[in-house]
């Protein structure tokens, strides 16, 4: 089986390529804008056209049998670019419908598109988002997905080719960057967090080991094709717990500051960040029991192994960016 994963520099691609790559039966063509480190013997690598609608794949696409996308123009806190909703369009839709449209026409058979939880909404109040919700996106990012996911629907009708949604929380796990390679740094730094009172949220939350073993299942798995898929670890935390359990993996003991949430809200406010605080004292629960039973999967890791590889992969980095002054 050939299998071209795209984004394969990135923190989920790269743990896509590297966990086909062990496989007997398949031959991975990673595709990526920067170069790959990857043994040339196992994985081809061909240079990835930028995320346009006038993108060319027909090199990287010769001779594949599925494709898993995770390239994608990645959701930011604050995206300061003068048209965000344009920019994602450009990249999530336009981008995901040539690279799906010319894998269609060269004989692919099945097309796996990574989206994201925003499809559902931004947060949950009595019920867990489901796979049957109707789709509520509130931010630019997420109405680049779902109308990504509409597009290759009607593609997938159209072509015979077969799709496969997957919608993720927040993922972590070794090599994570962003907001929580942030939390992180501030466990690490000892630095006070004015979180206590965010005790009473809860947060579903993915480990990029999970995410992986459920994406090589939808490689082949005949009850994949045509559904789409929300992931998560099983087990919601609040923001408080969050902070503790990865505190004690690291060694470390948070340092949080009992505030109350107007006055945390007030500050965020003022300082132009209150989607940050939206995220870190609201709730965005996910219902992974129809992916569990459609596929008959668990996720193989908990979120203590979760947060311990995150961990020693973190503490790994910062011991070495010491060594090199």
């Amino acid at each position: 089986m050939n299998i071209l994963v795209t984004g394969a520099s990135g923190f989920i691609g790269s743990a896509v390529v590297a966990e086909l790559a062990v496989r007997s039966r398949i031959c991975v063509i990673a595709a990526s804008r920067k170069r790959l480190r990857v043994d040339a013997g196992v994985v081809r690598t061909v240079t990835a056209p930028e995320l346009s609608s006038d993108a060319d794949w027909r090199i990287a696409l010769r001779g594949v049998d599925t494709v898993v996308h995770s390239a994608a123009r990645v959701h930011v806190l604050d995206d300061k670019t003068d048209n965000p909703l344009a920019a994602y369009r450009h990249a999530n839709v336009g981008g995901t419908l040539a690279l799906a449209n010319q894998a269609a026409t060269m004989g692919v058979q099945r097309f796996i598109f990574l989206s994201s939880i925003k499809v559902n909404g931004e947060a949950t109040t009595d019920e867990p988002f489901c796979a049957c919700d109707t789709p509520a996106p509130e931010d630019d990012y997420g109405i680049s997905k779902w109308e990504a996911e509409q597009a290759l629907h009607e593609l997938a009708e159209s072509s015979g080719m077969e799709v496969v949604i997957v919608r993720s929380p927040l993922v972590y796990g070794p090599g994570v960057k962003a907001n929580y390679e942030s939390l992180l740094r501030a466990l690490w730094r000892r630095w006070p967090l004015p979180l206590a009172a965010a005790s009473s949220n809860r947060r579903s939350l993915l480990y990029l080991g999970n995410l992986i073993d459920l994406l090589t299942l939808c490689l082949e798995h005949p009850k994949a094709a045509g559904r789409t898929f929300l992931v998560a670890d099983g087990e919601d935390l609040s923001t408080v717990d969050l902070l503790q359990r990865q505190g004690k993996a690291m060694g470390l003991s948070p340092k949080l500051w009992d505030w109350s949430p107007g006055t945390v809200r007030f500050g965020a406010r003022l300082l132009g960040r209150e989607a940050v605080y939206e995220r870190l004292f609201g709730s965005l629960q996910v219902d992974i029991g129809e992916t569990q039973r459609t596929l008959d999967w668990s996720p193989p890791f908990s979120v203590e192994e979760g947060l311990v590889e995150t961990a020693k992969s973190y503490l790994t980095q910062v011991e070495k960016d010491i060594n090199n002054g």
